[in-house]
């Protein structure tokens, strides 16, 4: 359609009709021929609303859209189609490592395309919007949705939202892409403690500098949708946010597509505290421009009497309409409602081998080599190698958040070993958790599920001891520890980041037999590893590796690749720690170089400060060395770029893949900035003992920071310039601005 045949649409419309497209409701309303009457009821709207519904929550696979699809246009007055949205956050079917783990890559090329093949999946499977990507900066490992961002740096999440985006919509006029819906905006990744849906405070410079860039590199991509947060922001709840919605993103960064609430998001604006009933809650989350309530009955019941006592102009709710009809009309659905979607294409577009060889290069990319006391890694067939550990054998290595992937066509850590290994020994050892109470807090498992997860005490007993009698007779024993896949995602926070003491208990008694360990963690998060990695020879950090897990597991361990992959998450020494992340403030008694000495001075009494294994940390199997770093200039004008350069060598007999980092401190600033930023990396293949130049281009603009106005501001004076293979191990030189 054109843009007058929209118009024209618009003005035939009912104000019910209208409403109805600002409404989105989830499957269960939507499964039967006739609409559930139990779904209405407990969300408290009439049935003509659900009738005129405009978008509509996970429900996918072809043949399922198609005919709610049918269904639903029949019941609409103007036969308009409906928008099906879900979370395709890393992978439909084939379900790639967490994002935490995409962002471990470094890799933006191929994340890239990882997701044009998401997208493809997914739009033949009906679905016309991904719930992703989420971008939040992520500081607080205590979080459990850390697990769905790339990291704890904005600007690298910046370069991955873009990215994203770019590759989610790639193919939307051929109807194999989908609408990226970015999210959670914004600041979500800040709750405070670590704890869900908590409230989040903040400076204005801190906002605009550390947790904007990824949302606005995403809109300036092109996202098609931006999802508000769940929390408050300095006391405003973001789906109520006009600073946040209408001046910054609709204004400033001039966005005009959908913004749709978080889950029941305008609803719990009343429990904020922010608005008395669900008439205000519904004014207050559309004055500040949300176009689409997700799962609550505010605008369903709310808009239509704002407008009838004349608080609310319809003219705005055309323009809201408008904006969902324009996305409907980008994705051609008015000419094919369906998008593409068949059965046929669905079952020959899902986890394709070529979809599958590239997760399965991501997942090699995503793994973090941690340690590797005396080289101890890569493996050879020739050792004699068990595998212990509940996740040796276990499917469930795709994360909480792949809604539609099935852990049946997961490949294990067994499996892929087995590929060199071919009789290799398997054993439990133990259980992944021995604590009734926290799995049921987890509230996704029954009292059955419950049982069968916790091992009974004989049983217990006989695993650990047949995988200490496995492990006396064998050279390297590789241990599969990790999380539970529930502990982990949204309503995942926790207080304590170890191990199990059961898996503790475990890895002791191995230490005991004095054999090489090889610790495998599956997680969606950072870990303290302080009280275990001096009992284990080597730790990689494996996240939740999606799909193909188990065979890029394999790969590294046996030198098929070397790893690459380099955290964007600090692992801290103890869980008090949090929130701990590089690019903190200075304070005016540092650890290090302060006039004070001994105890007054920033640190703790009884935890080393920092990071464990800091921010943009990772080993390979060789290492590189960095030489030579230098400034083309000592000075940076507006007019004219300074070239960083610097010498890495690999020193190794292996083929390696270095990622080499770019910082920056300003060393005095109207408002105090972090002792170190990221500005730039670059990927570099190094051969043997091969020594390459590493060139960055650095322009003033990258060095400037945001005030406690929200403004952009670069001042004269000193900056520390620094490169190296993480955050903490850097070379620096001084740059000079005059003004």
């Amino acid at each position: 359609m054109n843009q007058k045949e929209i118009i024209r649409l618009l003005k035939d419309m009912s104000l019910d009709e209208k409403i109805g497209q600002l409404i989105q409701l989830s499957g269960e309303f939507f499964s039967a021929n006739d609409i559930s009457i139990g779904p209405i009821e407990k969300l408290g709207i009439s049935k003509k609303m659900v009738d005129l519904t405009g978008s509509i929550l996970n429900v996918v696979g072809a043949k399922e859209t198609h005919e709610v699809q049918e269904r639903q246009m029949q019941k609409q007055p103007h036969h308009i189609p409906v928008l099906f949205m879900s979370d395709v956050i890393y992978g439909y079917k084939t379900i790639l490592p967490i994002p935490l783990g995409l962002g471990a890559t470094w890799d933006l090329k191929n994340v890239r395309q990882a997701f044009v093949n998401a997208a493809d999946e997914a739009s033949a499977a009906g679905n016309h919007v991904a719930f992703a990507p989420m971008v939040d900066v992520v500081r607080d490992a205590r979080w459990g949705r850390v697990l769905e961002s790339p990291g704890e740096d904005p600007y690298l999440n910046a370069r991955f939202a873009e990215n994203m985006v770019n590759g989610l919509q790639e193919n939307l006029k051929n109807k194999k892409g989908q609408a990226a819906c970015v999210k959670h905006y914004a600041a979500y990744g800040a709750v405070e403690g670590g704890k869900e849906y908590n409230s989040v405070d903040m400076s204005i410079s801190n906002l605009f500098q550390n947790y904007l860039p990824p949302y606005k590199a995403a809109v300036a991509a092109g996202s098609e949708m931006v999802m508000t947060s769940l929390t408050t922001l300095n006391g405003v709840p973001a789906t109520a946010s006009k600073a946040l919605l209408s001046t910054i993103l609709r204004q400033k960064w001039g966005f005009d597509g959908v913004i749709i609430s978080d889950y029941a998001s305008i609803f719990e604006l009343i429990k904020h505290g922010f608005a008395a009933n669900e008439i205000q809650a519904s004014e207050e989350a559309f004055n500040a421009s949300v176009d689409i309530d997700m799962k609550s009955p505010c605008y369903a019941n709310g808009l239509q009497p704002l407008v009838t006592n004349g608080q609310l102009d319809e003219e705005k709710i055309d323009q809201a309409v408008l904006r969902v009809l324009n996305l409907k009309n980008r994705l051609g659905l008015f000419e094919d409602p369906f998008y593409g979607a068949s059965p046929e294409r669905e079952a020959k577009s899902i986890l394709t081998s070529t979809k599958r060889q590239h997760a399965r290069k991501l997942s090699q990319e995503s793994l973090v080599l941690l340690q590797n006391d005396n080289h101890v890694l890569p493996l050879n067939k020739e050792q004699k190698v068990v595998l212990i550990g509940p996740y040796a054998s276990r499917k469930t290595l795709i994360g909480m958040w792949a809604i539609h992937g099935n852990p049946q066509d997961t490949i294990t850590i067994a499996d892929g070993m087995k590929r060199f290994i071919p009789d290799l020994k398997v054993y439990q050892g133990t259980d992944l958790q021995r604590s009734k109470k926290l799995l049921k807090n987890l509230g996704f498992l029954n009292e059955k599920e419950i049982a069968e997860a916790i091992s009974t005490p004989k049983q217990e007993q006989k695993n650990n001891q047949e995988a200490l009698e496995a492990a006396k007779k064998a050279d390297t024993v590789v241990l599969a520890l990790g999380e539970e896949t529930y502990e982990d995602g949204e309503a995942g926070s926790k207080t304590d980041l170890r191990l199990p003491k059961n898996q503790r208990q475990l890895i002791d008694q191995l230490a005991n037999l004095g054999k090489k360990i090889i610790l495998v963690l599956i997680n969606g998060r950072p870990l303290v590893l302080n009280d275990i990695k001096d009992k284990v020879d080597a730790i990689i950090e494996a996240w939740f590796p999606g799909t193909e897990g188990g065979n890029a597991i394999a790969d590294v361990l046996f030198g098929e690749c070397n790893p690459s992959g380099r955290l964007t998450m600090e692992f801290p020494y103890s869980s008090a720690e949090e929130p701990l992340y590089y690019n903190h403030l200075s304070t005016g008694r540092p650890e290090s170089n302060s006039q004070h000495k001994g105890r007054f001075v920033s640190k703790y009494l009884d935890c080393p400060s920092g990071a464990l294994y800091p921010f943009g940390y990772g080993l390979s199997y060789c290492d590189v060395d960095y030489s030579s770093l230098q400034l083309s200039a000592n000075e940076i004008t507006p007019d004219q770029d300074i070239k960083v350069s610097i010498n890495v060598t690999n020193t190794g007999k292996c083929s390696t893949t270095e990622t080499v980092q770019l910082y920056f401190r300003d060393e005095v600033a109207s408002v105090a900035q972090p002792v170190k930023r990221l500005i730039n990396f670059q990927k570099v293949q190094l051969k043997p003992m091969e020594k390459k130049p590493v060139e960055f281009v650095l322009s003033l603009s990258e060095l400037s920071f945001f005030d406690n106005t929200g403004n952009e501001k670069i001042e004269p004076g000193f900056f520390t310039i620094m490169v190296g293979p993480n955050s903490r191990d850097v070379s620096s030189a001084r740059l000079y601005f005059a003004g």
